[in-house]
């Protein structure tokens, strides 16, 4: 199965993500490692990265459902068409996917949040507040599970995500 996880930056995607990918066992493909690692290549500058990033955790996300193996795809998502590639992938597969939205009711939790973190990946420049307000962001009308992490712990959150992705492979 593939998780398609998303949200805008500082909602705790890849925290929870990482949780989820230990507890379930599955292969965490996180954007932001594919896109900074082909940056740091010199392949594609960061201001004209585009879709290359997405269109390599697909293939590497087709790749591995093909193996048998669950995979979560840690992006944000922020518009329908990227959504579509991750659904793609799977359909390529053939195998199922859940999508998730992660959100943060809580607007200064959320900006705290952002303005707090730090990059766990060389070279990374996390967005500042301001980039994550004004990045084009779309909700997800399709979304299987949204969870708003301004509602309990990212622990907490996790096992959300766990238990609804346990449920979903036991009706499968």
């Amino acid at each position: 199965m593939l998780i398609i996880l998303g949200g805008l930056p500082g909602v705790g995607k890849t925290s929870i993500a990482r949780l989820a990918a230990r507890e379930l066992g599955a292969i965490h493909l996180r954007i932001d490692t594919i896109e900074q690692a082909i940056i740091d290549c010199g392949v594609v500058p960061s201001d004209e990265m585009g879709p290359v990033g997405y269109v390599v955790a697909n293939r590497i996300a087709t790749d591995n459902l093909r193996l048998g193996h669950l995979v979560i795809g840690d992006a944000v998502n922020p518009i329908e068409v990227s959504r579509a590639e991750w659904r793609e992938a799977a359909r390529m597969a053939d195998k199922p996917f859940v999508q998730i939205e992660l959100i943060c009711s809580d607007c200064d939790q959320h900006r705290h949040r952002v303005e707090t973190r730090k990059s766990d990946i060389d070279n990374l420049k996390l967005p500042d507040w301001q980039k994550v307000c004004d990045r084009e962001y779309h909700s997800w009308a399709e979304a299987d599970l949204v969870i708003d992490t301004a509602l309990q712990t990212l622990d907490a959150s996790a096992d959300m995500l766990v238990s609804f992705v346990r449920e979903r492979i036991a009706t499968i």
